[in-house]
């Protein structure tokens, strides 16, 4: 077993990785920016290094930082966390030239995986189901027009090179074709400096399900269920939930055989999620596997009980899997709080926390790194805790979360707890009837004092 973990992350999830080191007898290393001295992530490690200054450029996205803090405190693992350099294939292969343990997947599985066109190639020869369309890069506008035709309107184009939704165009009918074909390519050549296109049937309305997996490095892997997370603005999450309200026994035994056998057949090790897309008939598509600890992990640990870092660290250290694939038992929700402005459409807050109230009570679950005092800078991304509640059903989950969200006090900067109180109540999310088009019809309405 490791002895010492350096986790090359901030905020909550560091301290969630610390969390589970204590518990489980490993000495940790905490890696800060100047923006960041007075983390809870700092205070509650057994070491910490200031790795540069508060850009993520100059700080924590740069390997030859991160790499001379683990050296000088001999650190011999480390914990990427998600976001930064948890998916980026040079790091995870300098940990291994460096002699330290890269916590995560290898450089060969994060290449395989991190490219769109590869990845969906892959999981085609493991017969897992991908959405109908383009085999790669279309090579011009009569290419994109046979294809289009072959598997049948409505059809996205899709730059390559794509991400935060650039790049992509939905085209409904044939004369619609062209026009979206150059904008979309232009789109993408500024955003990306790249406009090769592919294409997919587009999946109406669709839900956002993904498969929690795990494999070690025997080639062995296991699912833990399922996530829905539908609700989304602008391509990011805003909250989860396990078990989908979507899902049935038979989907979900389907889709996780899927899971596995694309893990196995790449032959995963680690902790990662298959993400698919699922269209109104059930029908389940593959969109991508992300190779690292998600965000939203909390509500698969309270709904069957186990501690996904805790298994990472136990993989990593080349401890075989049970095997066991797992169903919930019983009911999560959480809502991601961020530092942001939901009646100024969603701008960002950063700035100082006068006041903080947290909520608690039977399975009630936060997971956050700031204080009252605490100053959230501006220099990463928004959310600052992870709101999680826990019941036998879906509807004692909600009526928790409200009173959880009615209970959480943050005073001094805009936090999107107003929202979630609203999608609390919000008819269509109670009834679970909900796609990832669900916020473009939704209307947050000003609060009274």
């Amino acid at each position: 077993m490791f002895k010492k973990i350096l986790i090359a992350n901030r905020g909550e999830i560091a301290l969630r990785v610390i969390r589970t080191c204590k518990e489980m007898g490993i000495k940790t290393v905490a890696v800060y920016s100047t923006a960041d001295a007075d983390s809870l992530h700092v205070k509650f490690a057994d070491e910490a290094v200031c790795i540069g200054p508060a850009p993520s450029s100059e700080s924590y996205l740069k390997i030859s930082n991160i790499i001379a803090a683990a050296e000088i405190t001999n650190a011999d693992a480390i914990h990427p966390g998600y976001g930064f350099l948890s998916e980026n294939a040079k790091f995870s292969k300098i940990c291994e030239e460096h002699g330290i343990k890269f916590i995560g997947a290898s450089e060969e599985m994060i290449a395989k995986m991190g490219d769109k066109a590869t990845a969906k190639a892959t999981m085609k020869a493991a017969g897992v189901p991908c959405v109908p369309g383009s085999e790669g890069i279309i090579k011009d506008f009569e290419e994109c027009e046979k294809i289009a035709k072959k598997i049948g309107y409505p059809v996205m184009l899709k730059a390559t090179a794509g991400g935060g939704g650039k790049g992509m165009r939905a085209v409904w009918k044939p004369e619609d074709l062209k026009a979206a074909w150059e904008s979309a390519r232009q789109e993408s050549k500024a955003a990306f400096g790249n406009d090769d296109m592919y294409m997919e049937k587009l999946i109406e309305e669709p839900r956002h399900i993904e498969i929690q997996i795990v494999g070690d490095s025997r080639g062995k892997a296991c699912h833990l269920s399922e996530r829905d997370c539908s609700v989304q603005r602008r391509h990011q999450k805003l909250t989860e939930e396990v078990p989908s309200p979507f899902m049935t026994d038979k989907l979900r035994d389907k889709m996780g055989k899927a899971a596995v056998k694309a893990a196995e057949y790449i032959k995963y090790e680690g902790a990662g999620t298959v993400e698919f897309l699922v269209d109104k008939h059930r029908n389940f598509y593959f969109m991508e596997m992300n190779t690292r600890i998600q965000v939203e992990h909390p509500i698969t640990e309270q709904v069957i009980d186990f501690d996904l870092i805790r298994e990472q660290i136990l993989v990593a250290a080349g401890v075989p899997i049970s095997g066991k694939n797992y169903t919930p038992n019983l009911h999560s929700i959480e809502c991601r709080i961020n530092a942001e402005d939901p009646f100024n459409d969603f701008r960002p807050s950063p700035g100082k926390i006068t006041t903080l109230h947290a909520p608690g009570g039977h399975g009630v679950r936060l997971d956050t790194h700031v204080y009252a005092g605490y100053s959230i800078p501006p220099n990463y991304d928004s959310m600052i805790a992870k709101l999680i509640t826990t019941a036998q059903t879906r509807e004692e989950a909600i009526n928790k979360m409200k009173r959880a969200l009615d209970e959480f006090v943050i005073e001094g900067i805009k936090t999107t707890i107003p929202f979630h109180r609203q999608l609390m109540e919000h008819p269509d999310y109670l009834a679970g009837n909900y796609t990832t088009k669900f916020m473009e019809d939704f209307k947050i309405k000003e609060e009274q004092e």
